[in-house]
Parts: structure tokens; C-alpha cells; sequence
């Protein structure tokens, strides 16, 4: 039977997870075929990483173009504290 697809956690869990998987593999604690359902769960966790980061760049990207950001220095920096 096909285990169920997990939900997706937020960027800073999936980050979390996939740093303790990185330690374990590297700490040679698993055996191997725990090591390759580490392996599997932590390429399921860089693509969902790489799919937020993607979709946060789309939407910067949508703000920059919506809206007419001035980085010119104006000489009065006092509104921006």
C-alpha cells in the first residue's frame, strides 16, 4: 500500500527537518535502508524548499512591478527610522 502524501509544513519546519536528516546521514547513525528513506524525505523536503522560494521570488517580482520602488538616495533619510 502507497503511504499517503504528507502535508506540506512551512519553509522554516521543512528547512529544520532537512538539516537533521543531513546530520544523521552524516553521522553514519542509519543503516541503510534508513539512510534511503532519509534520502527520499530529503530531496520531497529541498523540492518543496525550492517551490516556496520560487513562488516568493514570483511575488516580488509581481510587487517590483506594481509598484515604483525609489532607492535614490533623497538626502533626508529621517522617514525611514
Amino acid at each position: 500500500m502507497a503511504k499517503a502524501p504528507r502535508p506540506k509544513e512551512s519553509f522554516e519546519t521543512a528547512i529544520a527537518e532537512l538539516e537533521e536528516i543531513v546530520r544523521q546521514m552524516e553521522s553514519g547513525e542509519a543503516g541503510l535502508e534508513q539512510s534511503l528513506e532519509q534520502y527520499q524525505r530529503g530531496v520531497e523536503l529541498v523540492r518543496q524548499c525550492r517551490g516556496a522560494l520560487d513562488g516568493a521570488e514570483q511575488r516580488i517580482r509581481q510587487l517590483q512591478d506594481g509598484v515604483l520602488v525609489d532607492i535614490a538616495p533623497t538626502g533626508d533619510d529621517t522617514a525611514e527610522r
